[in-house]
């Protein structure tokens, strides 16, 4: 590569493994950064879910909550909030069904009391609480649990143990949400979230790009989950992480090793990056 080109990397699976993030990530990042380019967290989680230890390499900027929320150089581009009827009908469906969820933004993340506990016994199969900070001690750190969440102001939810198909909530809930499954592997329909239509990763990179006067043939990304399919297909290159669902692996350019075997340094290599 030997113009500038913004690099767009998912968390979950892609620059973290079960939570953690490979040093050899870290040094990938880093290096990618020196060499001039930009690189920028482009993840399902929101900001208030972005511990120290995963921003430890330094990004230029964040795309989160699914591309609803996008930050670069602390200059916040875009902040989509569910409208307040929306929001209302959707915890009247959560609480109904006894759903553990929370509702995602980018100065906290917010759940009715007690659910930490419930997340916790879920997470803990998926996630690894390690030395230095990782699995569900990140997701739910900045967790409140207030008695009324009505006042709150999100941009993405995230369902755990719902006793219904998640199919039956969003019937329920109605016109106005988006349903995908869970990004955790093996959950089922007993989890996903629900976000507001047209909102997607994409739509983050695109706020970037326009910012930054950037063309989509300078855009890289990487991803492995179902809400990455839409980036992967926006980017000048699309990478998908090896094991892939096959709806993402068939909207990329290319293929590269997960983050068990730190998969970024041996991509970023090949393209040129470093």
């Amino acid at each position: 590569m030997s113009e500038r080109t913004a690099i767009f990397l998912d968390f979950d699976g892609t620059y973290a493994d079960g939570g953690v993030v490979p040093r050899g990530h870290v040094a990938a990042v880093r290096a990618a950064r020196a060499a001039g380019h930009m690189v920028l967290l482009c993840t399902g989680r929101p900001k208030s879910m972005l511990s120290d230890h995963v921003l430890e390499a330094g990004f230029d900027g964040i795309v989160g909550a699914a591309g609803g929320y996008v930050e670069v150089a602390d200059e916040v581009l875009l902040d989509t909030r569910f409208p307040a009827e929306l929001a209302a009908a959707v915890l009247r469906v959560m609480d109904r069904y006894d759903v553990a969820y929370m509702l995602e933004a980018p100065e906290a993340v917010y759940g009715p009391p007690g659910v930490d506990r419930r997340l916790r016994a879920v997470l803990a199969g998926h996630f690894v609480d390690a030395p230095g900070g990782g699995g569900p001690r990140d997701i739910l750190a900045n967790l409140e649990m207030p008695d009324d969440l009505s006042g709150a102001r999100f941009g993405k939810v995230t369902f755990f143990d719902s006793p219904v198909p998640s199919a039956v909530l969003a019937e329920e809930i109605g016109e106005g949400v988006a349903l995908i499954a869970s990004s955790i592997h093996g959950l089922g329909e007993s989890a996903g979230e629900f976000y507001l239509p047209g909102v997607n990763k994409a739509g983050g990179m695109a706020a970037v790009a326009e910012r930054f006067g950037l063309e989509r043939r300078q855009l890289i990304a990487f991803g492995d989950g179902l809400n990455d399919v839409e980036m992967l297909r926006y980017a000048g290159i699309g990478v998908a992480i090896e094991g892939s669902h096959p709806d993402v692996v068939a909207a990329a350019d290319r293929i590269a090793a997960g983050p068990e075997r730190e998969g970024l340094l041996e991509a970023f290599n090949a393209l040129g990056l470093t």
